[in-house]
């Protein structure tokens, strides 16, 4: 769960980085992702999540979709290895998980005050909440092309020390995410068919809990 929490969010398109200093194109970097998160009202995108736990060197992959709208609300679906979702209108959150007939419920702000909260507010004012710089200001794309931030949030959290975002120059979309919590874990996000503004609907974002399932507080 803390892995879930640690991730509700993640978006974006930015402006390009010029092929100039790395000083130069970080900040161009950064006025293009705090624009663009300005304009976006929602998202939609598939991702696969691969959470790693470095005491027990366990790796435990996962898949599904995920949408967000501005307003803290979020819908994540969890399809793989074990169905789950995760929903939040903005007031209160869900996390429904149907093998255990179990809904875990709780107040948003409180829920994703944490990593999540902070990931989604601070995306739109990057130097008002992270110490921003290149992951490799000497080669500033990674295999694949995305340039990539390396961001260290001025209030650390126990589950957000650190967090790595990759994004496509072409369009700049946001392709990859691993978040970092203290102990050096880590939970690494890639997204695909991500669709901007298509005027998701809020009761996406609305949960009512099927008969018979047991409602727990969320911790």
């Amino acid at each position: 769960m803390r892995y879930v929490l640690a991730l509700l969010t993640l978006v974006l398109t930015a402006s390009p980085v010029a092929a100039q200093t790395p000083a130069t194109a970080l900040d161009e970097a950064v006025r293009g992702i705090e624009t663009a998160y300005g304009r976006m009202t929602d998202l939609k995108a598939d991702f696969t999540q691969t959470a790693f736990n470095k005491s027990l060197n366990q790796t435990i992959p996962a898949s599904g979709t995920v949408f967000l709208k501005k307003g803290g609300k979020l819908r994540w679906e969890y399809v793989d290895p074990t169905p789950q979702q995760i929903v939040s209108d903005g007031k209160t959150i869900w996390i429904y998980t149907p093998t255990l007939n179990q809904v875990n419920t709780g107040k948003a702000p409180e829920a994703l005050s944490g990593p999540a909260g902070s990931f989604l507010s601070g995306l739109g004012k990057l130097r008002e909440h992270f110490t921003v710089r290149l992951l490799n200001p000497a080669q500033p794309k990674d295999p694949e092309g995305n340039v990539q931030l390396d961001l260290t949030p001025k209030q650390p959290l126990p589950t957000l020390a650190r967090l790595i975002l990759a994004f496509d120059p072409n369009g700049w979309q946001l392709r990859r995410a691993v978040v970092y919590d203290q102990f050096e874990n880590t939970v690494t996000m890639k997204f695909s068919k991500l669709v901007i503004n298509s005027g998701l609907e809020d009761k996406l974002f609305a949960f009512v809990p099927p008969k018979g399932v047991a409602t727990v507080p969320l911790k």
